[in-house]
């Protein structure tokens, strides 16, 4: 299982917007797709974006037109943008390693996350 530890959370204000990293040190990241969860206060655990080993990039029905995802495989990263936050997309959000047919259909969000993901707390 490839080790992924994500950053970039915090606090922000309805609104506003982050960028997540999700980084895969020691192991190449170029062959994975790479997927991202979140998981909220007392809801489950939901797949929020898929990004495939070519680049082509998939989104959850509640952020898609919000969220983007990108990778730079140089630097054995890839990256959810978040924009036009709002209190429901808090959480803690985790990134998976995924091959490209489970980022299509969407079944990375059934992949158990490796990291301990990022908190991302939006106000109000």
């Amino acid at each position: 299982q490839v080790q992924l530890v994500e950053s970039g959370g915090g606090l922000v204000q309805s609104g506003g917007s982050l960028t997540l990293a999700c980084a895969a040190p020691g192991s190449r990241l170029d062959f994975y797709a790479v997927g991202w969860l979140r998981q909220g206060p007392g809801k489950a655990r939901e797949g929020v974006g898929c990004i495939d080993s070519e680049g082509r990039s998939y989104h959850g029905d509640s952020v898609r037109g919000r969220f983007t995802l990108s990778r730079d495989n140089a630097r054995k990263e890839a990256y959810l943008h978040l924009n036009g936050l709002n209190p429901e997309d808090t959480g803690t959000y985790y990134c998976v390693a995924a091959g490209d047919t489970g980022c299509s259909i969407g079944s990375y969000a059934l992949l158990d996350p490796s990291g301990q993901g990022t908190l991302v707390t939006v106000s109000s």
